[in-house]
């Protein structure tokens, strides 16, 4: 897998932008990509070193159109800790 299919887009929120004070970035990941991947890629792509990944993953919610229902997507979140002196900026790189 690639460090480009690992790596979806970054989680821009609120919660998302407080943790970046404290050096932790978030991203949308593939469901299939684990701790180790996750650190690889962000290393590769924003030259950066990372120290810690923690992951979790979120289950779709039933949505209606109408009378017609289903669920979104599951998918995965990244949240990634650098190591001090290290950042990325604002997702530029992405």
């Amino acid at each position: 897998m690639e460090a480009r299919d690992i790596l979806i887009r970054p989680i821009v929120t609120e919660k998302s932008t407080d943790l970046m004070a404290e050096n932790k970035y978030t991203f949308e990941v593939d469901l299939r990509a684990n701790k180790t991947q996750i650190k690889a890629a962000v290393e590769e792509i924003f030259n950066v070193e990372v120290e810690k990944v923690n992951t979790s993953r979120v289950r779709g919610k039933l949505r209606r159109m109408g009378r017609h229902e289903g669920y979104t997507s599951d998918w995965k979140k990244a949240v990634v800790t650098l190591k001090p002196g290290h950042s990325i900026e604002v997702f530029a790189g992405f």
